[in-house]
């Protein structure tokens, strides 16, 4: 009988050992699964993880093409490099905003800090001063084309050669092309709101910034395109997508008002210039029904997405950006609005001829008349 005890003991011992190996094995590969999901290389921060080419880069039969983007520029970094490319417009050298930015981000991993707006005032300098030139300086840098061709994607048609009918004449200018998409004189507010959780429908992340006001405030079209989509989204509600003319940027509108979402006219396959009022705020949406207002708080989703390639329009390759940075700076040009009489309606108060829409008009045969 003792012996009997004896020998459980030892059984149950054992068990216990091999338990806490366990365990410890467990504990040993949840730090190491930590530590690698802390690492830059992980969440796409820092250098390290366009080491794993194969994490950003994908192959299609057309060739390789961008698959994700992380656009973290603050509005600070965005108007300094911004403010130089104007100021040295029509200068023997020119100063291209978006290749100062991409410049600093290939530096830091695309990190933009409170030191950001230095390092871009020192690569000005540096070019501007005839000390080097802008290919001289990201000749090395392994990541430069990378973020140079995901910033334009961003920001390729934001900034540019436009005219302002005024007092009858028309002026020409060079700057800033693309508004805020709320219209000016209409209050709103806003906070960083990308990514957290929504469950309507299904868990999903929020892939938009919204921006709070009052029913029927103006919403504008951020840039210059083309309407790909308009009509009734359970999630969206009443919905308008815009397609840049180069194709690579998507801009999504939703939640527009009930009963009256659309400015008068608008319909897929309708061109619009950057600062048209194009719809309506309201709080549409979370319903297989139309015209139902489901959501509670009166306001604008705007979302932009990245397309580099066809295939990730729709599905799961989809490539959405933080709007937060973006929109604070785009605050700077907002587009005036008058209302129409005793209508509903609204409209720009000041005219912009933008040569982008021209030429779209004039390559695209199903325009002319």
């Amino acid at each position: 009988m003792r012996e009997h005890r004896s020998r459980s003991r030892i059984v149950f011992a054992i068990r216990i050992e091999i338990i806490l190996l366990l365990a410890l094995g467990c504990v040993a590969i949840g730090r190491k699964l930590t530590d690698r999901w802390n690492d830059s290389a992980w969440h796409g921060e820092g250098s390290g993880w366009t080491l794993q080419a194969d994490e950003a880069i994908e192959v299609s039969a057309e060739g390789n093409y961008i698959k994700w983007v992380e656009f973290n520029v603050t509005c600070e970094a965005l108007a300094a490099a911004y403010e130089l490319d104007v100021n040295s417009y029509e200068k023997d050298i020119h100063l291209n905003w978006i290749e100062l930015l991409a410049c600093v981000a290939a530096r830091t991993g695309g990190k933009f800090d409170k030191n950001s707006v230095r390092k871009i005032n020192e690569i000005a300098e540096s070019i501007s001063g005839g000390e080097t030139t802008m290919e001289e300086l990201t000749a090395d840098m392994e990541y430069y084309d990378y973020y140079l061709e995901a910033y334009t994607a961003v920001l390729g048609g934001m900034v540019g050669e436009f005219s302002l009918k005024e007092d009858g004449q028309w002026n020409r200018y060079y700057g800033l092309k693309a508004f805020s998409p709320v219209a000016k004189g209409f209050d709103y507010s806003h906070y960083d709101d990308f990514g957290s959780s929504r469950s309507y429908g299904y868990s999903r992340p929020h892939l938009g910034h919204d921006m709070m006001g009052q029913i029927g405030t103006p919403v504008v079209a951020v840039e210059s395109g083309v309407v790909e989509a308009l009509g009734w989204n359970q999630y969206g509600g009443w919905r308008i997508g815009i397609r840049s003319f180069d194709g690579s940027r998507y801009y999504y509108y939703a939640h527009l008002r009930q009963n009256y979402p659309y400015a008068e006219g608008l319909e897929e396959g309708s061109i619009v210039t950057g600062g048209d009022v194009i719809g309506y705020m309201g709080h549409t949406g979370y319903s297989t029904k139309e015209n139902v207002n489901n959501i509670k708080t009166v306001h604008l989703h705007w979302g932009l997405q990245l397309i580099f390639d066809e295939s990730q329009k729709e599905g799961n390759n989809e490539i959405w950006v933080d709007c937060y940075e973006l929109t604070k700076f785009l605050y700077r040009n907002r587009s005036e609005v008058a209302k129409i009489g005793d209508t509903r309606e609204w409209q720009r108060t000041h005219e912009m001829a933008d040569p982008e829409v021209e030429k779209h008009c004039k390559t695209d045969t199903s325009m002319i008349q």
